[in-house]
């Protein structure tokens, strides 16, 4: 069973880890129950975040840019420090570093949900996120040390099914408690999780260790490329607001890029870098994780938008616009086996190239389904069924790629490059979107006669997309139309890109896999459970 909000590869490296004989049977259950605990936690708050985006913008009176970074701090510090996160567990112990990260998650958390404002609650999503780089590779890493060859399967049918109820009903939660109680519990409850976890994996679960791993963490390539993605994230979302030529967004550009280069630079030539450069010399390991890229940054960009679609455009609640997302984690979670054994049938490159096709029409069809929930149905379970076509087949053919002792390391870069996917998404459509949204805003300006509390009204809508209305009666009416009509054309905008994106995806399918099945392993089937 595939888990939606998850990282297209993290069943792989389950099964990369080398299992340790020192698990009690008793405590097999606690280790399984924690991890669960734990990377759910991390994974579904990224999703019930998104549904709160609108809210927090509205109650906390910023920016458009200031929401992007409450999504972008999150996924730069996961980014960038995943891979180091997951070589930590390896060196220091999976056990020790699953905890710390989950301690710095849940300080972080309660961080979050008493920040009085933006800049506060900024930092705190990059100490999150910072935590979840330490958290998500360690649980994957414990449950692949505790459960052998035999027990695998359904241990990870049971992790993923858990996971997969989670990325269901997560957003439907988390949108009640915005409507009913308040934005910030969505951050509150997080510590009540994590504390438990904490404790189980002090009492159950034994510490493992890789011996094999390369010794010394590649702390000089996580800061370059913290520093280096921080660097043009800041210019590209800034940018909207200073000006493209303004000297500082020229600067922060030029630096990122410089960094990032530096980077490649770092990594090519130190003995153990936490990106092997050397695994994308296959032409398919480069396409397959050119083809994540594409498809996630759809797929990122696309799930940032929708709720400020369905909540300002279309008047939804926090809990209805969480539901809209049901549709489509409940076809990816169902399609699952079925998608598994397309690669028994096809290959990989078949199903490569028609899933992102698919969910290309999927995001084309979003902004045209209308103020209604029945007519989300369509638009998500088609986009569902593209993505439950591709995972599998994608997890399939990272793994081939690369010789047998690289799979766990290639499995991390490329979860890694899916996180940058939306972290690179936010801030390009992010910009693309805003730009659209203030031009669209001025030439109703200049096209219609409102009043002088009408049109300013407007203006302070620039800059937003989730504006507030002090203006009463036939102005607000007036206004409210023209924001909603801007904000609906700019989000359109952003979901065609998507799709551009889903079909760049899958014209690189066809460039760069193979037309052959190769072997198979068994991480590129789905658990046998759930």
């Amino acid at each position: 069973m595939l888990n939606p909000r998850a990282r297209p590869c993290d069943e792989a490296a389950i099964r990369a880890v080398r299992s340790a004989p020192d698990c009690k049977a008793s405590s097999k259950p606690w280790v399984l129950a924690v991890t669960i605990m734990a990377s759910t936690m991390a994974y579904i708050d990224e999703s019930v975040v998104n549904v709160a985006l609108p809210t927090i913008e509205a109650d906390l009176k910023t920016s458009a840019a200031a929401v992007q970074w409450l999504v972008n701090a999150y996924m730069l510090a996961l980014t960038a420090l995943v891979l180091v996160g997951g070589a930590a567990g390896d060196q220091l112990g999976r056990r020790r570093v699953f905890i710390a990260g989950t301690a710095v998650f849940a300080a972080a958390s309660l961080w979050c949900g008493l920040s009085g404002t933006i800049g506060q609650l900024i930092p705190a999503r990059a100490v999150q996120g910072a935590g979840a780089a330490l958290l998500i590779p360690c649980s994957l890493a414990i449950i692949g040390a505790t459960f052998d060859e035999s027990e695998r399967g359904k241990a990870i049918g049971t992790w993923a099914g858990f996971s997969a109820i989670s990325a269901a009903f997560g957003p439907v939660l988390g949108g009640w408690i915005v409507d009913h109680v308040s934005w910030r519990w969505i951050f509150l409850i997080n510590p009540f999780i994590a504390l438990p976890a904490i404790w189980i994996a002090l009492r159950h679960v034994p510490e493992s260790r890789d011996a094999q791993a390369a010794r010394g963490l590649d702390w000089r390539g996580a800061l370059l490329a913290l520093l280096g993605l921080g660097s043009l994230v800041y210019g590209l979302i800034a940018a909207p607001e200073r000006g493209w030529s303004d000297a500082t967004i020229v600067a922060s550009l030029g630096a990122g890029i410089l960094l990032l280069a530096t980077f490649v630079w770092e990594e090519a030539r130190i003995p153990a870098p936490m990106m092997p450069l050397k695994l994308f010399s296959s032409r398919t390991f480069a396409g397959v994780n050119l083809l994540t890229l594409l498809l996630y940054a759809g797929l990122g960009g696309a799930f940032f938008f929708l709720p400020f679609l369905l909540i300002q455009v279309h008047g939804f609640s926090a809990t209805l616009a969480g539901a809209a997302f049901l549709p489509f984690t409940i076809v990816m979670a169902a399609l699952s086996r079925w998608s598994g054994g397309l690669i028994d049938r096809f290959g990989a490159r078949l199903p490569l190239i028609a899933g992102p096709a698919i969910a290309a029409v999927g995001f084309v069809l979003l902004p045209m389904a209308g103020d209604s929930y029945a007519g989300m149905l369509l638009p998500m379970v088609v986009l569902g069924l593209g993505m439950a076509i591709t995972v599998a087949p994608l997890t399939t053919t990272v793994i081939n790629a690369v010789p047998e002792r690289q799979a766990g390391v290639a499995s991390g870069i490329n979860n890694a490059v899916a996180s940058l996917a939306s972290l690179l998404a936010v801030a390009i459509l992010g910009v693309v979107a805003l730009e659209a949204h203030n031009r669209a805003l001025d030439r109703s300006l200049a096209a219609q006669r409102l009043s002088a509390e009408a049109r300013q009204a407007v203006v302070n809508a620039r800059g937003k997309f989730a504006a507030e209305f002090t203006v009463r009666g036939e102005d607000r009416k007036a206004a409210e139309t023209i924001v909603r009509q801007s904000l609906a054309d700019s989000i359109r905008l952003v979901m065609w890109l998507a799709a551009a994106l889903a079909l760049a995806a899958s014209i690189c399918a066809a460039l760069t896999i193979r037309p052959r099945r190769g072997r198979t392993v068994q991480a590129a089937r789905p658990a046998n459970a759930g």
